[in-house]
């Protein structure tokens, strides 16, 4: 003869019934499988957390940013660099940028990490400068006329400046020359003057900083103040001049 054991409300016979509910899986809340009090047990399938180590941490920030300052195309402040990495501030970002480049120079390696345009990017290092122009040619890309290059000093050195003082300063007519900077991307409007018609300022953009390596523009060689004047002649230069960075992003 079969033997009914006695059931509980759940239908489940009470021995069996009263393991079953001390149990219920990860995740699930409310409803009676969370029913047994204190000496309840729950079967934990997460495996345990493993802080790392000081110097794990460490070594898994600067492969971060290396591999942030690796896929950038652009000069990025530390403030961005931290950001991207995943790192607590900038001032990190530049204590691991400093670490980067000991490595790099420790290795011999063809590439540093440089603060330029306002910013910190991983480039080719000036040395390498011929061999560089070899693989892209020549910087045939950014070759600018002498008329060109002579307008865009003068606006680098006299920013934010107008067009009538640009060609007060070559004595001649700069509209084309201007149009030709700002689509390659050298000059910008910066805002408008408060004179009569309030006219366009113009100066220099991050791409200018980039190509001749500057960090910012006070950088700028010094410059006789006597050197441009409405009676100096035009700067003299080949027809065309390239103007190609001394440098490539990794």
């Amino acid at each position: 003869m079969r033997q009914h054991l006695p059931t509980n409300s759940l239908g489940l016979p009470e021995k069996l019934g009263s393991v079953a509910l001390r149990y219920h899986w990860p995740g699930e809340s409310g409803g009676r499988m969370q029913r047994g009090g204190h000496d309840s047990a729950t079967l934990e399938l997460t495996p345990p957390v493993v802080e790392p180590s000081p110097e794990q941490q460490q070594a898994d920030e600067q492969q971060r940013l290396e591999a942030v300052l690796f896929l950038a195309r652009e000069p990025l402040s530390t403030r961005k660099l931290a950001k991207l990495a995943g790192l607590v501030d900038g001032t990190l970002a530049r204590t691991l940028i400093k670490r980067l480049n000991q490595r790099l120079r420790g290795r011999g390696s063809a590439l540093e990490i440089v603060e330029i345009a306002g910013g910190w990017q991983l480039l080719t290092r000036t040395e390498l400068a011929d061999w560089i122009a070899r693989l892209h040619g020549g910087g045939e890309d950014l070759r600018l006329s002498a008329p060109a290059l002579e307008t865009l000093a003068v606006a680098a050195y006299r920013q934010p400046v107008l067009r009538v003082e640009i060609e007060a300063i070559r004595g001649v007519q700069c509209g084309e020359m201007l149009r030709v900077l700002m689509e390659r991307g050298f000059l910008r409007i910066v805002g408008r003057s408060e004179e009569l018609g309030r006219p366009f300022l113009y100066g220099t953009t991050r791409k200018f900083l980039q190509v001749f390596g500057l960090r910012r523009l006070e950088q700028l060689p010094p410059m006789d103040q006597t050197q441009y004047t409405t009676d100096s002649p035009a700067i003299g230069m080949r027809d065309e001049v390239s103007v190609a960075p001394l440098r490539r992003a990794a």
